[in-house]
């Protein structure tokens, strides 16, 4: 696999219709997934003492995270509105290579900042609900 640059790890917003569209979300600085998997214990005393795990069980779940700089795009207000709804919409993530992920999120977290000589910027989480999918 070649080295990819961390410019073209896209987060992007759907258009709420479907199929959906998907608008890249304006200003982000920094993207974070993170792909979570819960397992289920099934040692029993027939195991020698190693735990064992049940393969395809569990509870499996994508975060995502990013950082950026307010720019007022639509796909930012529209992630805004949906982060006081507690709506959750289509996203995907791109990646240089052309491989996307795409799944419904819940923003679980949205925050503001911003200082006296300095730019108003944004930090955001996403949880996945359902499954994500390679497309």
């Amino acid at each position: 696999m070649a080295a990819e640059k961390g410019s073209a790890f896209l987060l992007k917003i759907g258009d709420g219709e479907s199929p959906a569209g998907y608008t890249t979300i304006a200003g982000l600085r920094t993207t974070q997934m993170s792909i979570n998997g819960e397992p289920v214990v099934i040692t029993n005393k027939d195991s020698g003492g190693w735990r064992q795990l049940l393969s395809g069980a569990g509870v499996r779940s994508v975060s995502v995270s990013g950082a950026g700089v307010f720019t007022g795009s639509d796909a930012e207000n529209r992630m805004k509105n949906h982060a006081l709804g507690g709506t959750i919409d289509a996203f995907e993530l791109s990646f240089e290579s052309g491989e996307k992920m795409q799944g419904d999120f819940l923003i679980s977290r949205l925050d503001y900042s911003g200082d006296f000589n300095g730019e108003r910027s944004y930090t955001m989480s996403l949880e996945s609900s359902g499954a994500v999918i390679n497309a």
